[in-house]
């Protein structure tokens, strides 16, 4: 184990992703209104992250912002038709693309079968498959379709795309990068601050604590509902007050104003610690953003090291630990150099 103490500065990592992803997004879904669909209205930080990132993408690099948007649970293809009536069709990234978050790629097939008639384009996603019947399933809904645009985050997710699909398939980095860099959102309270998944994608046990150093383990799966609902509602009342006075566009508003209550709780957290270790892509992300050195394990298959592998692995700050022992003896060497 060797502590990384040069590596790619921050400020250019970021602005090498942020281009990359430009240079691949331009000219799609141009000239024309453009919905984005899948708002994840849910407790997960990163994909918060993904979604402002997507916003600010438009906004900076397309001067516009969806002529429709949609949770879920809010989908609806008569509104989407009235609000959009021609135009592209964008779906949130992520890191559900296949059958291990089984309700968003039944939503997206769901698009596919029901939209021939417009250009989809799937934004950045890792995809994992656990069922060969589910690929054949997606192939034929994707080659039935003809005008699928799809972006992958890794080069492992590239080579299945292009040999199960038969559509246009792009790498391009993680949209969440378009928030760009961050300030901690405070002091550091413990030395290692370990955010770790505690769902499906889990593949290491609870962490016991770096001996010798403070410590505290988390998920970001916790927040309080009445809180994001008084977050939706000022959104709500902004925009207004903004003028934005069309039903899509107050619900862009709630969306943006939920989002935004949960990265910043994500980044209060991963702020906590002199250091992070976490199993999460987008702690990695955010860890990065904020400038916190952190060491990177990876989920059940293998999604974070195939990132770090094309994009991130080389920024400062960062360490691309094996196990969980490794990524606490660089915690350990990070924290005694800065003593």
């Amino acid at each position: 184990m060797t502590v990384r103490g040069g590596g790619l500065e921050r400020g250019r990592v970021i602005q090498q992703l942020r281009s990359q992803a430009v240079a691949e997004l331009r000219g799609l879904g141009a000239g024309a209104p453009f919905c984005l669909l899948d708002f994840p209205d849910h407790r997960n930080v990163g994909d918060s992250a993904i979604w402002l990132g997507e916003t600010a993408y438009f906004r900076e690099h397309r001067g516009a912002e969806p002529g429709y948007v949609c949770s879920l649970a809010t989908f609806s293809e008569a509104r989407l038709r009235a609000s959009v009536p021609e135009g592209a069709i964008f779906i949130h990234g992520g890191g559900n693309f296949g059958d291990l978050w089984p309700r968003h790629h039944e939503f997206r097939e769901h698009v596919l079968k029901r939209f021939r008639d417009r250009e989809i384009i799937q934004l950045p996603q890792s995809i994992h498959f656990e069922h060969p019947e589910r690929i054949a399933r997606t192939a034929h809904a994707i080659a039935r379709h003809g005008k699928v645009r799809l972006f992958v985050r890794d080069q492992h997710s590239y080579e299945f795309a292009t040999a199960n699909f038969d559509c246009e398939v792009r790498l391009c980095p993680d949209m969440a990068f378009f928030l760009g860099a961050l300030d901690r959102a405070s002091a550091p309270e413990v030395d290692v601050f370990y955010l770790m998944r505690t769902d499906k994608e889990r593949a290491l046990g609870a962490p016991a604590g770096l001996p010798g150093y403070t410590s505290r383990v988390a998920d970001w799966l916790t927040e309080s509902r009445l809180s994001i609902q008084a977050h939706k509602l000022f959104g709500i009342a902004r925009g207004l007050v903004g003028g934005r006075l069309d039903r899509i566009a107050l619900r862009h508003a709630r969306y943006d104003a939920a989002a935004r209550a949960r990265v910043a709780r994500g980044c209060r957290l991963l702020s906590s610690g002199r250091v992070v270790i976490t199993d999460r892509l987008h702690a990695h992300i955010l860890s990065l953003l904020l400038g916190i050195p952190h060491a990177v394990l990876d989920n059940s298959y293998g999604k974070l090291r195939r990132f770090l592998d094309v994009w991130t692995g080389e920024a400062a700050g960062v360490y691309c630990a094996s196990s969980m022992d490794d990524a606490e003896r660089w915690a350990a060497s990070v924290l005694s150099a800065g003593r």
